[in-house]
């Protein structure tokens, strides 16, 4: 296996993506600091410490860590990484707050398991799926096995309930079948039984009902389910070609909720315009282009499939965060990757992409039997 450098333009796209959303984050957070300094730095020291810089060096430490390490740990990373997520549960362990339990209180700090249990799950799909190879179109080596993740991945998100990650990590555990070799006709019965299953799940949840009815009607529960969007597209609206400029957001003082969360791209919208928005997504897309180039050229399909799941989970996470904000789909909880605050979210994030520029050491060998 031919071992070069890790893909500079990869990495310099990612501390790209990283230097504007620190950018963002600390314009955000001004407008929490305005009201309560003290959970300013509470939550700007989380940040900065265990997200930001326990990130660059977990990042770091995952790009010098030969790939194939994480094909043979698989089965124990991912076994490890379901208990880790199911500590949630546990009593005087997991962190309830709004009725959801997805945190869990290790000194202080508010980790999210679910953040990690991805990882866990893209390795050990990447894995599955690497190892079968061509029997993936069978239906034991395939189907079912998908069938049997998504079960545990539901039972423990929905259970949470973290549904939109639920639906994160299955659609990413989706693409990778895809691209693995499923059948056309599996493709479509999975495709059909996976839509039936989330709008059953749906009508069987009122909070799930009312992002669905806030999305065609946003008007009409301005001021209640609706008002964090109407906010968000005032903010992003108010930003009109170039901004208001760095800083200068309005919107983010006491108007729009989840400033530095959910909403972050609705401030950086607002100071940075159509411009800056525009430069943010095609950022994105440039991030995805060479992620995904990295995942073609891999040297194995173990680290072609890994790439691309890490790669198209985290560019869909970001961009559903966005056009949700927009009002393009049905309000999500999903943070906008390396904006968002949230330590653990980051933290995951950074290590999946160590993990990809490690990747992208190992290359196909150049094709030299034509050359003469």
């Amino acid at each position: 296996m031919s071992k070069g450098n890790i893909d500079k333009f990869f990495l310099f796209t990612f501390i790209g993506l990283l230097a504007l959303g620190l950018l963002a984050f600390f314009s955000a957070s001004m407008g929490i600091y305005s009201s309560d300094p003290t959970q300013f730095w509470r939550i700007t020291l989380s940040h900065i410490s265990f997200g930001l810089i326990a990130g660059i060096i977990a990042c770091f430490i995952a790009s010098k860590i030969n790939y194939k390490y994480w094909r043979k740990s698989s089965l124990y990373i991912f076994i490890i990484s379901i208990i880790f997520a199911c500590l949630v549960f546990v009593p005087h362990i997991g962190v309830s707050i709004n009725g959801a339990k997805r945190w869990i209180d290790v000194f202080g700090f508010s980790i999210q398991p679910m953040e990690f249990f991805k990882i866990g799950i893209l390795i050990f799909w990447a894995t599955w799926l690497s190892f079968v190879k061509d029997k993936v179109s069978e239906i034991k080596y395939g189907v079912l096995p998908f069938i049997i993740l998504s079960g545990i991945v539901g039972a423990i998100a929905l259970l949470q309930p973290d549904t939109d990650s639920f639906v994160l990590i299955i659609g990413t555990a989706f693409a990778m079948f895809m691209i693995a070799g499923i059948k056309w006709k599996d493709f479509i019965i999975l495709a059909i039984l996976g839509s039936v299953f989330i709008l059953g799940f749906m009508y069987t949840k009122p909070y799930l009902r009312d992002r669905v009815m806030t999305f065609f009607n946003p008007t009409e529960n301005s001021q209640t389910t609706g008002y964090q969007v109407q906010q968000s597209l005032i903010a992003i609206g108010s930003g009109q070609i170039t901004g208001r400029g760095f800083g200068q957001s309005i919107q983010k003082y006491k108007y729009l909720p989840e400033s530095v969360s959910d909403s972050i791209f609705a401030v950086y919208g607002e100071e940075f315009g159509f411009v800056g928005t525009t430069f943010l997504v095609l950022l994105l897309s440039l991030f995805a282009f060479l992620g995904l180039k990295i995942a073609i050229n891999s040297k194995d399909n173990f680290g072609g499939l890994l790439a691309f799941g890490i790669v198209i989970l985290i560019v869909s996470q970001s961009f559903v965060n966005i056009a949700s904000m927009v009002g393009v789909i049905p309000l999500s909880g999903l943070p906008l990757v390396f904006f968002s605050h949230g330590s653990s979210a980051m933290l995951s994030a950074m290590i999946m992409v160590g993990i990809v520029l490690n990747i992208s050491k190992f290359k196909k060998p150049l094709n030299t039997e034509n050359k003469k």
